[in-house]
Formats: C-alpha cells, sequence, structure tokens
C-alpha cells in the first residue's frame, strides 16, 4: 500500500516534470520565432540592395543598337501574322532602359531625321493606305496596277494594289521642293513592299511604320514633333485625321481612296497647293487657308 505522504510526493514529481517540459518547449518557440524574424529582416535589408545592384547593372550591359538598311533612320519591325498582327521586330534604332523600381524592359523608338538637306524647304509627311494606293484581297479585281505578296500562316497571300490617279506625278512634282517622308500605321511587311513597286525612282527619304505611332485611346497617332524638324515647315496629308491630332493644325484631310475614283484629282490639287505655299513663313498658315480659314497678309487659296 501507498501511503498519503509517498502519493503526494509521485504527484510533486509529476508536476514537476510538466512544468519542466512546458518551460522547454516555449523557449524553443520564442527561439525559433526569434529566428524567423532575423532570417525575415536579412532578406529585406539586402533584398533592396540586391534590387538595387541588378537594376544598376542591367542599365549598363543592356546595350542601345542603331540598325541602318535600305533607308537610314528607320524603325522597322516585321510580322508573320496577318496585316493587323502583332509585330516581330527585324531592325529598328531603339535604346533600352530599366525603370528604378520594375524588372520590365522599355523600348524607346528614336524618330530623329536627319539634317534636312539644303536644297529642301519642308517636310512633307504622307499616308500610304487609302492616300496613295488602296489595296485589296481575295480573287483579282478586274482592273488594278500592281500586287505584292507575303506569307502568312504557310500560305501565299496577294495583294492587289490600285494606284491613286495622279500619284506619281504627284511625288515626282514635290521631291523637288520638299523632303518627303512616308508614315503609315500599316506594318512594313506589307507596307514596305508596296513603297518599293510605288517609288522606285527614291522620291520619298524616310519611311515610318506602325512601330512608331503612338497609340492614343485606341488610334493609331503619328507624333510629327518626333521628327525634330521645325513644325512651321511640316505638313501631313491623310485620309484620317485621328493619326495626326497631337497636331492637327499641321495636317491636310484627304477624301479617301477606294480604287475606283478614276476622276480623281485630290493629289494633283495638292501639288498646286505645295508649289504655292512655300511663300508662307508659317506652312501652318497656308493649310488653314487652303482647308477654307481667313488669314491676315498673303491670300492665295
Amino acid at each position: 500500500m501507498i501511503s498519503d505522504k509517498q502519493r503526494k510526493a509521485i504527484k510533486r514529481q509529476q508536476l514537476q516534470h510538466r512544468f519542466h517540459i512546458r518551460r522547454c518547449c516555449s523557449g524553443r518557440k520564442i527561439n525559433s520565432i526569434t529566428t524567423v524574424a532575423s532570417i525575415n529582416k536579412s532578406i529585406l535589408k539586402y533584398g533592396h540592395r540586391f534590387t538595387r545592384v541588378f537594376v544598376e547593372f542591367a542599365h549598363r550591359v543592356t546595350p542601345s543598337c542603331r540598325v541602318i538598311g535600305e533607308n537610314p533612320i528607320i524603325a522597322r519591325f516585321d510580322d508573320d501574322g496577318d496585316v493587323k498582327s502583332n509585330p516581330r521586330i527585324e531592325c529598328e534604332t531603339c535604346s533600352f532602359n530599366i525603370l528604378p523600381r520594375s524588372p520590365v524592359l522599355l523600348m524607346q523608338r528614336n524618330l530623329l531625321l536627319p539634317a534636312l538637306g539644303s536644297d529642301k524647304i519642308g517636310t512633307i509627311v504622307l499616308d500610304l493606305d487609302e492616300t496613295l494606293v488602296h489595296s485589296s484581297l481575295g480573287p483579282p479585281p478586274p482592273r488594278y496596277d500592281f500586287t505584292v505578296s507575303r506569307v502568312m500562316d504557310g500560305v501565299m497571300i496577294y495583294f492587289y494594289v490600285f494606284k491613286r490617279p495622279g500619284v506619281d506625278e504627284f511625288l515626282e512634282i514635290i521631291s523637288k521642293k520638299y523632303e518627303i517622308v512616308m508614315f503609315t500605321a500599316g506594318h512594313k511587311a506589307y507596307a514596305s513592299k508596296v513603297l518599293d513597286v510605288l517609288d522606285p525612282n527614291s522620291y520619298i527619304s524616310h519611311r515610318f511604320y506602325r512601330d512608331s505611332c503612338k497609340k492614343v485611346r485606341g488610334d493609331f497617332v503619328k507624333d510629327l514633333s518626333e521628327f525634330g524638324r521645325d513644325l512651321r515647315k511640316v505638313t501631313i496629308v491623310d485620309d484620317n485625321p485621328k493619326s495626326y491630332s497631337l497636331q492637327p493644325e499641321n495636317g491636310i484631310p484627304i477624301k479617301p481612296f477606294y480604287g475606283e475614283e478614276l476622276w480623281d484629282r485630290e493629289l494633283m490639287k495638292l501639288a498646286g497647293f505645295f508649289e504655292k505655299c512655300d511663300v508662307f513663313p508659317d506652312m501652318r498658315d497656308a493649310v488653314y487657308q487652303y482647308l477654307g480659314g481667313s488669314t491676315k497678309g498673303i491670300r492665295l487659296f
């Protein structure tokens, strides 16, 4: 038989043992929390340093590239989808930078033009589709001027191109006094082939494609200020006024051409305008008057 005294002694030993186990476990838990907190602090501390080092390293080793192709300083993209698909870079004038707090690479396109030739008095920027030509897909139409082709998804696709009446004479006339820049919202894969046929005499000095446009509220906009030209000496001709919405006073809207207007004389009217407008110190005043506005001083249109 166990006496009451022995029973109390056994119970006291059990209580001491339990207390000892709880104290040990509590200490281990505290030590674990302290260790985790220390690790997190180290990660945070050295993580910031690593980020700064990475950004600086990427900034230094990411190269700038400058490619000179058939035409100088032309940003060009190509694609393997249809004419409206996302482009694949072929060659371009670009530089890359990294935002201080982002790992994303940003591409900045340089649209600066070389110095204007001494024999040129200004710059005329032209659109392509529905301004100088009209292209159609599908079966051959009854009348067209030439075709261009490209492979899409392993299939050869043909574009039947109609030249706007007077386009050849128009380019020849304005090239005598003006620098001509082609700025189209079309992709290079299509537009460059059209231009190679349309402009065999290289009246067009520079070509820019969709990748050089800015996306503004869903529209492809052509920012003339990025050319580095005096905007008093720059005019853009486009069938879509939204494309020059950043410099509306520099733009001449032209009636869209769809290949059926054989009597169209819009380009020859513009040729006559550009022949006369050099008497204006600011071509924007000439554009305003040509479009029906009232200006003081010189009156030609």
